[in-house]
């Protein structure tokens, strides 16, 4: 790597030698491998910022999905900043950090005398948001009732204050993220399926640490940099031997529990050589964890699949019409048609076989019907 690269003064160093050896840090950080503090050039991390790049420009829905601390917010705000709507407010909610009682309150404000303690009117992060960017970090910790009023906002675009009886419009871009399997959540009834078919417009999933550990390295320069400045420390390497143990690490905290060690190991140095206490480093079991995120698409997909063929089942095949699949799901017809055909569901087999001919199977009936004019049986 050029600047962001870390590298080892003499290669021909014996190996013991070397473990203990510094590794230089650059007297700058690499601007070209950042985006927004989105530091590193993994390949991981290169189709999330590409998919920023194509999404940002848009209006469109995006759900963030991850593991705690891989950076969500940081993706959301990347996003607002590359929108249309970057000279506008973006407003931040920690949807797990409001009581469920006053959660209704915080997004879409209340009237005065709505509820005790209301003594004035409050607007809601909707109207602070106006015109800019809302993001609902924790979207999954919504409490039901809060989730019809959000579903309303991203399907008719106004909300209620609470105690109010205007319906008031919003021109707001909403992007959501969550740590937890929605699916499974929608399966268990703590999250409506079509809120998230609303939400899940652009999904991008944030990899973890460890599926991007080339990352790593210039993760600790940009961070060290960050906090030597901050204590008014001269760090100007790192010993080889805490590089090695940062990179092996499988970091279950991803990297807000990397900056964390790095802040604390930055107050500790009293070198220019910068070292990190291995005991500081839990090593906790994280292995059934990591193949757990990491089949997170899987079973994304595979559940997405069990709704829609629920739903398809229910509806006897039929995808539009009020009793569709696609009104049971509350999504578009085009949409839940893309998903039949990237899950390569085969929507013919829920079909009724009432009414069909003796001595002839509802297979091969359909399979001698004349296709309509637009190729539709």
């Amino acid at each position: 790597m050029a600047s962001s690269a870390v590298f080892i003064a003499d290669p021909e160093q014996s190996e013991e030698r070397l473990k203990h050896e510094s590794v230089a840090l650059p007297e700058e950080i690499d601007k070209g491998s950042m985006c927004d503090e989105i530091v590193g050039s993994s390949g991981a991390l290169q189709k999330v910022l590409s998919l920023v790049s194509k999404v940002a420009p848009t209006d469109a829905t995006v759900l963030i999905t991850g593991e705690t601390g891989t950076g969500k917010e940081l993706v959301a705000r990347a996003i607002h900043r590359r929108s249309r709507r970057s000279s506008r407010a973006f407003v931040s909610v920690n949807c797990a950090a409001i009581p469920r009682d006053l959660i209704a309150s915080e997004l879409f404000g209340h009237e005065k005398g709505s509820f005790t303690g209301a003594l004035q009117r409050r607007l809601g992060r909707f109207e602070l948001a106006e015109g800019g960017t809302i993001f609902l970090d924790e979207v999954g910790e919504l409490p039901l009732e809060t989730q019809i009023a959000l579903l309303r906002v991203l399907q008719e675009h106004e909300f209620e204050r609470v105690g109010g009886t205007r319906s008031i419009r919003t021109n707001v871009r909403v992007i959501a993220a969550t740590n937890r399997n929605l699916p499974a959540a929608i399966a268990t009834e703590t999250f409506r399926s079509d809120l998230f078919y609303r939400l899940n417009v652009f999904p991008i999933d944030m990899p973890p640490l460890r599926e991007r550990r080339e990352d790593i390295p210039v993760l600790v320069e940009y961070f060290v940099d960050h906090c030597a400045r901050k204590v008014g420390k001269n760090i100007q390497g790192i010993t080889k031997e805490s590089l090695d143990l940062l990179r092996s690490y499988p970091w279950p905290g991803n990297i807000r529990e990397l900056q964390n060690v790095i802040e604390r190991s930055v107050i500790m140095c009293e070198t220019e050589n910068f070292s990190v206490d291995k005991t500081w480093l839990a090593q906790q079991p994280v292995a059934s964890e990591a193949k757990s995120q990491s089949s997170f698409s899987q079973k994304l997909a595979s559940q997405e699949k069990e709704m829609i063929e629920s739903a398809l089942r229910e509806s006897e095949g039929r995808v539009f019409g009020p009793s569709g699949a696609a009104a049971k799901l509350g999504i578009s017809r085009s949409t839940l048609e893309s998903k039949i055909r990237s899950l390569r569901i085969n929507k013919n087999r829920f079909k009724s076989c009432a009414g069909m001919p003796s001595g002839r199977s509802w297979f091969e009936s359909v399979s001698m019907t004349p296709l309509g004019a637009n190729g539709a049986a």
